[in-house]
C-alpha cells in the first residue's frame, strides 16, 4: 500500500513582499504586523534597529527641551512619520511643527508643509540615511531646519542646517559640541553634556 507524502505547510513570508513599483505612503497604515516605527524610503520599508542608550537619551533630551522652549502655534512630536511624497514617509526622531497645519489628533502622519524642524539622532545603521538620504528629502519637501545628532563616544555633537530658499538645499549653520545656542527656528540654549552625563555614571541634572 502506497502512502501519499504529506506536504509541509507553505512557509509564510517573514516580511511583506513589495508590489511592483514599491510601497506607497498609504500602505504604512494598512500593512499588517509591521514593526513599530517602520519608515518608507523610496518605496521600500525601513525597519528600526535596536536603540542604543545614547539614542534614547538624545531623543528624550531634545524632545524635552524643545517642548520647554516652544513659541505659541508650535508643538513637538517624537518618532512620528511625515509625508514627503507617495514613496517617502520617513520618521524623524523629533519634529517641531506648526499646529495650524494639523487637522486631526487621530492623524498617523504630519504633512511636510507643517514641519519646521526635523531632528535625527544617528545610529550605526542609519548613518548614510541621516547624513545623505533624509536631508535631501527634507530639504526637497521644504522643511526649513534639520539637526543631526551624533555620538563621538565622549560627547554628543549637533550639526545644524537651514534650507537656502534660492537653491532649495540645506547649508550648514553650526557644529556644536558642549553648548548649543541658536536663534532659529526659535531661541534655544542647551548644555549638550547633559545628554552623556548618565553614561559617565553621574546623576542627570536635566
Amino acid at each position: 500500500m502506497s502512502i501519499d507524502p504529506i506536504e509541509p505547510p507553505a512557509a509564510r513570508n517573514a516580511w511583506p513582499v513589495p508590489p511592483r513599483g514599491g510601497w506607497t505612503a498609504d500602505d504604512l497604515d494598512t500593512l499588517p504586523d509591521l514593526p513599530p516605527h517602520t519608515e518608507l524610503i523610496d518605496g521600500s520599508l525601513v525597519f528600526m534597529s535596536p536603540q542604543t542608550r545614547f539614542h534614547v537619551w538624545a531623543v528624550d533630551f531634545f524632545n524635552r527641551h524643545l517642548v520647554d522652549a516652544l513659541p505659541d502655534g508650535m508643538d513637538v512630536l517624537r518618532e512620528f512619520t511625515i509625508d514627503i511624497d507617495d514613496q517617502n514617509r520617513p520618521e524623524p526622531d523629533v519634529i517641531v511643527f506648526r499646529t495650524g497645519g494639523v487637522e486631526e489628533h487621530t492623524d498617523t502622519r504630519l504633512p511636510a508643509s507643517s514641519v519646521v524642524l526635523a531632528v535625527e539622532v544617528v545610529s550605526r545603521e542609519s548613518l548614510t540615511r541621516d547624513r545623505e538620504t533624509k536631508p535631501l528629502k527634507y530639504a526637497r519637501a521644504g522643511i526649513p531646519h534639520y539637526w543631526r545628532v551624533e555620538d563621538t563616544g565622549d560627547h554628543a555633537v549637533v550639526y545644524t542646517f537651514e534650507r537656502e530658499p534660492a537653491t532649495g538645499a540645506y547649508v550648514s549653520t553650526g557644529i556644536f559640541h558642549e553648548r548649543m545656542k541658536v536663534t532659529v527656528p526659535f531661541a534655544l540654549d542647551l548644555d549638550l553634556s547633559r545628554i552623556m552625563r548618565n553614561r559617565r555614571g553621574k546623576p542627570s541634572e536635566s
